[in-house]
């Protein structure tokens, strides 16, 4: 097979054969081919599963972290691009998967290079053997950076990929199924990923808090950081009511990232206002932020290609400091008054002047919320680091001083 390559300067070298034997891959000589629902292809090779996978394609910009990237339930129903052009060689390990169960979420992934041999102490096997066992289709070796410039020109666009038989369909029916599936706008999609039954997530060490968590896709990271901090995490289903929550009496509630579309969130809407009526102090990560903004009367809406990566700079409008973040997601809280920079932006809601308090540097989309007696606050990129940089934990410890300032169970 025919692709572009590149040399050591990364420039393109028209016409250069791409070998298709590779020892991570058990089907490493099958045609696959990932077909956007606008008519583009790209002819590459299969790895993973063999067959046909739909979703939204979207790229990544992150250089580490694939296998937390593809257990992160945020990504349902996506495809995901890597930019970074050599994935596999850290293979897979059985720690640092973000998804109870250590379930792969993305729909499918789409990669330069795989790499030959994986090369990591603690891998247990290899990125294609995982997602061969878990029914993950993946394509290889087309170009990527064609791909991105492609989806950053034309935005995060509904897409396939088809690998052995599949891929020898007409291609007029591969785009008609690929265009025929449902949009990720108006997709309500944390009640499939959220967690069936209540389950607690213990504190290390001496407990302080007890807070609930509710899961809207939620990361292992975030809990596991919450009990660092002497937090007892008591995990519901996205749709628990507040009233069923009280009994457990939480010095604070956490609504976590998740999947879809905010707009369609109106369940957990009106329980993060039931929350902030009673003055319980809140915390919420990326969905959490669009949904607390929801509470306060904001509009969200679907960026052209989403903000997914792990260097994305965001700064803290009441600090002024700037932090360097892990983010995912499609879909941003609108200015309340329009403006194309709200940065430090203050409005009034049902509980309180709110404020403002993140922006991205990159575009200045809205990347955190509060009101401005502190006892509710969001932030729409990821604290937990997983994978990413450190810059924003922080936010966590600030949770935890919230709680001490405000509940009455405080030790």
């Amino acid at each position: 097979m025919q692709n572009d390559t590149f040399n050591s300067h990364g420039l393109k070298q028209k016409g250069a054969n791409v070998t298709d034997a590779n020892p991570q891959s058990t089907n490493a000589s099958i045609p696959a081919v990932l077909v956007l629902a606008d008519g583009r292809t790209y002819k590459g090779f299969g790895f993973g599963a063999t067959g046909t996978s739909l979703g939204e394609a979207v790229f990544t910009t992150g250089m580490t972290g694939y296998q937390e990237t593809m257990t992160d339930p945020s990504y349902h129903r996506q495809i995901v691009v890597a930019t970074a052009p050599q994935i596999g060689n850290t293979g897979w390990n059985d720690e640092d998967n973000e998804s109870r169960g250590s379930k792969i979420w993305v729909a499918g992934l789409v990669i330069r290079d795989l790499a030959h041999r994986v090369s990591n102490w603690r891998a247990a096997r290899s990125l294609s053997e995982e997602m061969e066992n878990q029914g993950v289709v993946g394509i290889r070796g087309i170009d990527t950076r064609a791909l991105v410039r492609h989806l950053r020109n034309h935005g995060s666009i509904a897409a396939g990929i088809f690998s052995g038989e599949a891929a020898k369909r007409p291609l007029e029916e591969l785009i008609e199924e690929v265009a025929g599936q449902a949009s990720m706008k108006g997709a309500d999609l944390s009640s499939e990923v959220s967690a069936d039954e209540i389950y607690t997530v213990e504190a290390e060490g001496e407990k302080r808090f007890t807070v609930v968590a509710y899961d809207m896709g939620i990361k292992t990271a975030t809990p596991a950081n919450f009990a660092k901090r002497g937090i007892e995490t008591i995990v519901v289903p996205a749709g628990t009511p507040y009233e069923a929550i009280k009994q457990y009496n939480p010095d604070g509630v956490f609504v976590s990232n998740g999947p879809g579309d905010p707009a369609t969130a109106d369940d957990a809407v009106a329980i993060v206002r039931d929350v902030l009526a009673a003055k319980v102090p809140f915390f919420g990560i990326c969905f959490g932020n669009q949904i607390l903004g929801r509470a306060f009367g904001m509009d969200t809406y679907k960026l052209k290609f989403g903000h997914r990566g792990i260097n994305v700079p965001v700064q803290n409008h009441i600090t002024g400091k700037i932090d360097i973040t892990a983010q995912n997601h499609g879909f941003a809280l609108a200015s309340p008054s329009g403006k194309d920079n709200p940065a430090g932006e203050e409005f009034e809601t049902d509980f309180g002047t709110a404020v403002v308090t993140h922006t991205c540097l990159n575009d200045h989309v809205i990347e955190g919320v509060a009101l401005k007696n502190g006892l509710a606050y969001s932030v729409q990129y990821h604290p937990e680091s997983a994978a990413g940089p450190h810059d924003a934990q922080p936010l966590f410890d600030q949770f935890v001083e919230l709680m001490a300032a405000e509940s009455p169970n405080a030790q």
